[in-house]
């Protein structure tokens, strides 16, 4: 059963589910990436092009080094192309300034491999915090992250600081927080890097579900079993996209 407001989407022989209330949607087209260090040279991108339609998992692997948190940076806004374009949820990110790319950052969620969680700040103020930035209520605010915490089965980490937590806690607590304002899509850089098995398989339960109610995924890893969580697989090295696979579903 499809829930309300999701629709069915088939393409090349494979189901999505996607939300008809989003435009979640990336085409990259010839992108590249070259740092400059005084004379040298590192071309971190070359040529990268590939589309994503509304309510996919994408899964991105490859060896260190081979393009794929650069290619994540640019997607999450936090870096730039050098070459070739990006259309970015229905949105040419070349042609958009500083404030038009601040509103567009609303609209994703980010979970990297350190949970990167304020250590000053309680766990409900983490998984807060971005509520505030969108100005929600206070009423709505609380309702919102009580609501994500308890699914999570944290609620009983309410007003502890992430130094009280287990790596695993703390890394659930930054899945929260990326999708507590609903992001039309979800950029996650290694996610499980720091995981044993048992809290791996949790999270990546937890991003799967997030993914079945319709929210669009980008996912770097270098874990097989992670990537067989996705609808489909680009591999990088050197800066290349090598090939592009339907996921091998490994995991139970």
């Amino acid at each position: 059963m499809i829930p309300d407001g999701l629709l069915l989407w088939h393409k090349d022989g494979i189901a999505y589910v996607m939300n008809e209330k989003t435009n979640a949607w990336i085409q990259v087209r010839e992108l590249s990436r070259t740092f400059t260090n005084g004379e040298v040279e590192t071309r971190a991108l070359r040529g990268i092009t590939f589309e994503m339609v509304p309510g996919e998992f994408l899964a991105v692997t490859g060896p260190s080094g081979g393009g794929k948190s650069t290619l994540l940076h640019i997607l999450g806004l936090r870096d730039r192309g050098t070459g070739g374009s990006v259309r970015l949820l229905d949105r040419e990110l070349a042609t958009l300034g500083n404030r038009e790319r601040t509103l567009l950052r609303r609209k994703l969620g980010c979970i990297d491999q350190n949970a990167g969680l304020v250590g000053e700040l309680s766990v409900y103020e983490n998984v807060e915090l971005p509520l505030v930035f969108l100005g929600m209520k206070r009423k709505e605010r609380r309702k919102r992250v009580e609501e994500l915490l308890d699914r999570l089965k944290l609620s009983h980490r309410l007003h502890h600081r992430p130094a009280q937590l287990s790596g695993g806690q703390q890394q659930r607590i930054a899945f929260a927080r990326a999708i507590a304002s609903r992001p039309e899509l979800l950029l996650a850089d290694e996610p499980t890097g720091n995981l044993d098995s048992a809290n791996r398989v949790l999270l990546m339960d937890l991003l799967s579900d997030f993914n079945r109610q319709g929210g669009s995924i980008v996912m770097v890893t270098h874990s097989a079993k992670d990537a067989s969580y996705a609808h489909r697989i680009l591999h990088l090295n050197d800066g290349s996209l090598l090939s592009e696979n339907q996921a091998q579903h490994l995991h139970p």
